[in-house]
């Protein structure tokens, strides 16, 4: 089963991603001032994930990735795939498991502290 993952980029916004069974990123998202707005779009993701269009796309190098769009609004960008047929294990991933997934929430500073 995947999971979502919460975690901080260096410019200070949110982000999170789903993360494969295998511990591979499938997507990650747009960014989100505030913490609990990823929660908030991962609960909605969560719920209405048949809602949400995958666009494929394919780079100059030949590699495939899509892009998550919710009522023409970008959700989050896939990583890059070598094949169309990965690229389609990781939408089907998405689709049989994302309503399941745990949160983790690695944005807080002091996760790997000792206290």
């Amino acid at each position: 089963m995947g999971t979502f993952v919460i975690s901080k980029r260096h410019n200070g916004f949110y982000k999170f991603e789903f993360v494969s069974r295998k511990g591979k990123p499938v997507f990650t998202s747009i960014d989100y001032e505030l913490r609990f707005e990823c929660e908030e779009a991962i609960a909605f993701f969560k719920a209405h994930v048949e809602a949400y269009q995958f666009l494929k796309f394919k780079t100059a190098k030949g590699k495939c990735f899509f892009r998550l769009i919710h009522q023409d609004v970008l959700f989050a960008v896939s990583r890059k795939y070598s094949t169309e047929l990965m690229l389609q294990k990781g939408i089907r991933e998405i689709t049989l498991y994302a309503d399941k997934a745990e949160i983790l929430d690695f944005s807080g500073a002091d996760i790997f502290s000792d206290n």
